[in-house]
């Protein structure tokens, strides 16, 4: 049975009381404070064919109501995506953006510390991944007489190095020689295409083009860019949080590197924003939180994600409508640069 527009609108009140205070939200409450004009006892009607539905949940007998995920889902349904925020913050999102610094690790992590701070709970922003990435340019720098390091600068803003034996003593003014040669050659070239090059080349070159095309191809096969974390106090300061017996759990969870595949799934390339309500999260740790996530970048050649990742009693309009404001400056950044 579909719930009819007063029991939504009681239901929607109990959910936006519980995400400011974090307690069971009482009939009478719900009366006092929303102005409803129905009598407490219509109210307890209600939300005892929302406790019957399974929307909320009471921790006892005489207690308020606390939403499920059920009924989290039902609201961010209700939301929808196209959630703006006020003026004042998307100025100051704006400002952010224009002040951060240019290197790209630096400024990734002060947007996501800002957003962070916004929103009140743990952010995530991975940093733009090209489907195939591109060399630049490359360097060499001597390190031992047998040995160099390889200096690999893709076109996503991206340094990666390399380590490299050698069969012979090479001096740094043979390396630099090398490096420029082989720049001029593979400048803008993927994994395959270097490898696939007839260019004539020594065997020496041969060997640095060989460990260039892998250390290419090994960024290809990353499923996101390097992810930047930030507000984990603000999450572990939430109620929920405290005296938490699975803390412990959620901070290694969160320490590896494939919680957020694992939470995102393959589905996410489909784009928009992602949200993943408790149990829904394939994590078990981490089924008393949700994740509301939103791609950036320009589909096809180079994407990144943004995430809010907090309590399931998190302010869902606040985190999907600075998600729309970030990913929307953040992909007008990443197209100018590929």
């Amino acid at each position: 049975m579909a719930i009819n527009e007063r029991r939504e609108t009681v239901l929607r009140v109990i959910i936006e009381d519980y995400i400011i205070r974090a307690v069971p939200v009482a009939s009478n409450a719900i009366v006092e404070r929303h102005g409803l004009n129905v009598s407490p006892a219509t109210i307890r009607n209600d939300t005892a064919y929302l406790e019957q539905e399974g929307y909320v949940i009471r921790p006892h007998h005489s207690a308020g109501s606390v939403p499920t995920d059920k009924a989290y889902r039902y609201y961010v349904e209700l939301l929808g995506q196209d959630i703006e925020l006020p003026y004042v913050e998307r100025y100051l999102i704006h400002r952010v953006f224009q002040e951060a610094e240019e290197e790209l690790e630096q400024w990734l992590k002060t947007l996501a510390a800002f957003l962070a701070r916004l929103v009140h709970n743990l952010v995530v922003i991975t940093s733009p991944k090209a489907v195939r990435c591109r060399l630049k340019h490359l360097d060499l720098v001597a390190l031992q007489d047998f040995m160099a390091l390889l200096v690999v600068v893709l076109y996503e803003a991206k340094v990666r190095r390399q380590v490299l034996p050698l069969s012979r003593k090479v001096s740094q003014d043979e390396l630099t020689k090398l490096a420029n040669k082989l720049t001029s050659i593979y400048s803008g070239m993927t994994s395959s295409e270097i490898l696939a090059d007839k260019e004539d080349l020594s065997s020496e070159e041969r060997q640095i083009s060989e460990c260039l095309a892998e250390v290419i191809a090994a960024e290809d096969r990353l499923e996101h860019g390097e992810p930047y974390v930030e507000g984990l106090r603000l999450l572990l300061s939430q109620p929920e949080m405290t005296n938490s017996p699975r803390i412990l759990t959620i901070l290694e969870v969160l320490e590896g590197d494939d919680w957020l595949r694992s939470m995102l799934g393959q589905e996410f390339s489909k784009g928009g924003v992602k949200i993943v309500i408790g149990e829904e999260n394939p994590e078990p740790a981490l089924k008393d939180l949700s994740l509301i996530a939103s791609q950036y970048g320009v589909p096809d050649k180079a994407s990144g994600i943004v995430g809010v990742i907090g309590p399931k009693r998190m302010d869902y309009a606040k985190a999907i409508s600075s998600l729309n404001c970030l990913t929307a400056l953040l992909s007008s950044s990443v197209a100018e640069y590929i």
